[in-house]
């Protein structure tokens, strides 16, 4: 009973033990703390489960590039979902189709062929630029890229990290919504609908 108590009352004194002020090394900090979209200097190139840790160039444009498609698939499933919930906003030959996650399980075989076949014909043409940063499709005939906002290599940078963040933040804002929809049929926490833009002229 003595060790007990004795061994309890040198694990509570730990707790009163001053911290080390030396920096902690991390596993986080790697080759690639510097690229575009690294959240902070300080944080650096955010990999916890250490994918790029050991500096392999490849394997990180491999993964920038599924995140930088993730991301721009995401904006687009963001910006429709929006559109389409509470409005009549619809294809045409998808007007009595319902809005958000429901849709999904009505689409039939009939209409989600185009979209496959559409999503199968980008794939295959569009085309990565052999030694750009990954996700440039300027290679192939079809005008993609920044076009004339992209001035200086300052301007693609800030373009480019700009698309990075808001492909991030879509991938949750999608998930968000979807989940919320699940929860109580409201994606939206603040209104149950979006009001379309429509500009005056």
């Amino acid at each position: 009973m003595k060790s007990v108590l004795v061994t309890a009352l040198i694990g509570s004194a730990a707790a009163f033990a001053p911290a080390t002020n030396g920096k902690a090394s991390t596993a986080l900090k790697g080759a690639f703390d510097n690229e575009i979209g690294a959240a902070s200097p300080e944080l650096g190139c955010w990999d916890p489960l250490g994918y790029v840790t050991d500096g392999n160039q490849e394997r990180f444009d491999h993964l920038r590039g599924v995140e930088l498609k993730h991301g721009r698939i995401a904006m687009l499933a963001t910006w429709g979902y929006a559109t389409t919930w509470g409005t009549g906003v619809r294809f045409p030959g998808c007007e009595d189709f319902p809005a958000g996650h429901e849709a999904v399980l009505k689409i039939g075989t009939e209409n989600l062929i185009p979209v496959l076949l559409t999503a199968g014909f980008l794939e295959i043409t569009w085309k990565q630029k052999e030694g750009s940063f990954p996700g440039d499709f300027s290679a192939t005939s079809f005008p993609v890229g920044f076009g004339n906002y992209a001035r200086s290599e300052q301007d693609m940078i800030d373009l480019r990290t700009r698309e990075l963040n808001n492909g991030r933040a879509a991938q949750m804002g999608i998930l968000g919504m979807m989940v919320h929809e699940q929860l109580d049929g409201k994606p939206f926490i603040f209104f149950d609908h979006f009001d379309i833009y429509t500009p005056s002229f």
